[in-house]
């Protein structure tokens, strides 16, 4: 009987050190680090170097990466009033991004530089038709919440969503083209299958999404 029990704490005591599998682990935020401010080149080289660009490398952006491209997308560059590096129509900051990886689905949260868990499932897929999709590191995925915007009338929310979306996808490009990175914008998905994946509320519509990656070598 002695025997029996210490074999018994034995594989207990083994269990516990032993670290869980990823696929175990605890689905949850994840704090960003601070936009590096001496990093980029000259404007009229990134602008020169700016395109779409459809091959990606399934390597795996690191967080500094993620970090300077969500800041630069649309993160807060003036903490007093907290507007962001993009305008917006209003200032009703309507846009929100979400980032599918292929641990799951993030809300960027800009105020506080902060990646907010949303879905515990990888849905790369369903952010375009395009093969490269499901593939790439990271789909950006647009959504605007038109509960932001007040009382203006259909045509306009419809107007300067799609205007502001646009402002946030091309400082994704130009970040993209200073790091090397490769992008492409598009509006070619199954928006109502995405958006029950992402358990969007009827006032949220995707806009736009969006490819981030290495170049494939």
């Amino acid at each position: 009987m002695g025997k029996r029990n210490g074999l018994t704490i034995s594989v207990l005591l083994i269990l516990f050190l032993i670290p869980l599998p990823a696929a175990t682990q605890e689905f949850k935020e994840i704090p960003l680090v601070k936009p590096q401010m001496d990093s980029g080149r000259l404007l009229m080289h990134v602008l020169k170097d700016r395109r779409s660009s459809r091959e990606f490398s399934n390597r795996t952006l690191p967080i500094r990466v993620i970090s300077n491209l969500l800041w630069s997308a649309c993160g807060v560059n003036r903490p007093e009033s907290g507007k962001r590096t993009v305008p917006s129509a209003g200032n009703w900051q309507e846009i929100d991004i979400y980032v599918a990886t292929a641990k799951g689905l993030y809300v960027y949260d800009a105020r506080r530089h902060r990646l907010l868990p949303v879905l515990d499932r990888d849905i790369r897929a369903l952010t375009g038709s395009q093969s490269y999709v499901k593939d790439a590191p990271i789909d950006l995925i647009y959504v605007a919440d038109y509960t932001r915007a007040g009382k203006a009338p259909p045509e306009t929310k419809d107007l300067y969503t799609a205007i502001d979306t646009g402002f946030i996808s091309q400082n994704v490009y130009l970040y993209c083209a200073s790091e090397g990175l490769a992008t492409v914008a598009r509006g070619t998905m199954d928006r109502a299958a995405l958006g029950q994946a992402m358990q969007l509320r009827p006032e949220q519509r995707i806009i736009l999404t969006q490819t981030v990656g290495y170049p494939k070598k």
